[in-house]
Formats: C-alpha cells, sequence, structure tokens
C-alpha cells in the first residue's frame, strides 16, 4: 500500500515504515497529513480531485535538522565583483507509520 502526499510544496510517494525529510514542520510527536493525493492497494487505486475524502497519512517526527549548505554566487565580469551568500534549508525527518483511506 502506498500514497502521493503534499507538504511543504511538494509530492511525496510513500509507504509505511519508509523514512523521508520533509521542509519543517513545527510539531514534535505525531504529525498527520491531511492532503492525500493517491491511495493505492493492490489493484486499488483512488485518485482525489484534488485529494481523496477521509483520507490521511499519519507520521511521527524523527529529528528537525539543516541541510546542507546552497552557495549562491553572484559575478559581475570584467568588474572585478563578486557577491557570494549561503543558505541552509531546515528540515524535518519523518517515519510514515500508517496510511488510512
Amino acid at each position: 500500500m502506498y500514497a502521493v502526499i503534499r507538504t511543504g510544496g511538494k509530492q511525496y510517494r510513500v509507504t509505511e515504515g519508509q523514512v523521508l525529510s520533509v521542509e519543517k514542520l513545527d510539531a514534535n510527536g505525531q504529525v498527520t497529513f491531511d492532503e492525500v493525493l493517491l491511495v493505492a492497494n493492490g489493484d486499488n487505486v483512488t485518485i482525489g480531485t484534488p485529494v481523496v475524502a477521509g483520507a490521511k497519512v499519519t507520521a511521527e517526527v524523527v529529528e528537525q535538522y539543516r541541510g546542507e549548505k546552497v552557495r549562491i554566487v553572484k559575478f559581475r565580469r570584467r568588474k572585478h565583483s563578486l557577491k557570494q551568500a549561503g543558505h541552509r534549508q531546515y528540515l524535518t525527518k519523518v517515519k510514515i507509520t500508517g496510511i488510512e483511506a
């Protein structure tokens, strides 16, 4: 059984027991994803319009952390000018505990 959920502006295909990193969530223990776009159980596939009614995915928060640094460079040729910046995104690692359709 798997589902497609939407969180943080991205879509993820999840199965029970899977660990994945999503955009930062403000939850400590349990988190519920209500935006379930698709649920599949064997040959039975349910596609939402845009979400599947009554479906939800539960997960537990494993850790909150920051991702790898992304370097931003603005270079002006022939001007001896260089501007650099960096960014580290806050992420949450969650473990999927259940899929209910």
